[in-house]
């Protein structure tokens, strides 16, 4: 990782990727996850990086190359899609009123069998740049909930 400085506050980091080479991505988008993600809990740095001309977004380590999850805001196929963050995680990101909220997604070899994770959201404070995943305890939410209705899907489809 190469870290440009371009004025007091904002700089510009360059990260190695396995799929994409090297990304120039800017520092506020850059994340903190202290506890990292559940199964990788030493990688605790990731950027966000925008998937341009999609709905889709890339949280990419920092540190390790190969490792990226394909995200998506679950508004924009579950525009009902509400869930109460705790007190405890509430101070725990630091958050006051500023929040994103992201689903990973799994990608099907058939993109109409495509699927987001409801049931734990990547959650951001953009205000400190901190990030968490939140397991929904007592949630009707799924795992592997479709992406896509199958009418949906065909007017999509070349997005993906």
């Amino acid at each position: 990782m190469y870290i440009l400085l371009i004025a007091k506050e904002a700089f510009v980091i360059i990260i190695h990727t396995s799929t994409w080479g090297d990304v120039e991505v800017s520092g506020e988008d850059v994340y903190q996850f202290p506890k990292g993600l559940p199964g990788f809990e030493e990688e605790t740095e990731f950027a966000l990086i925008p998937w341009e001309g999609t709905p889709f977004s890339y949280l990419q380590s920092v540190r390790e190359p190969d490792l990226s999850f394909l995200l998506v805001s679950p508004f924009t196929f579950v525009p009902d899609y509400s869930f109460e963050l705790s007190e405890v995680e509430k101070e725990e990101m630091g958050i006051i009123d500023q929040v994103s909220v992201y689903s990973m997604v799994t990608i099907h070899s058939q993109t109409n069998k495509s699927t987001m994770n409801l049931l734990a959201p990547i959650v951001l404070n953009p205000e400190n740049r901190v990030g968490k995943q939140v397991v929904l305890h007592q949630s009707s939410y799924e795992t592997r909930h479709l992406i896509w209705a199958e009418d949906e899907e065909k007017s999509v489809k070349g997005g993906v």
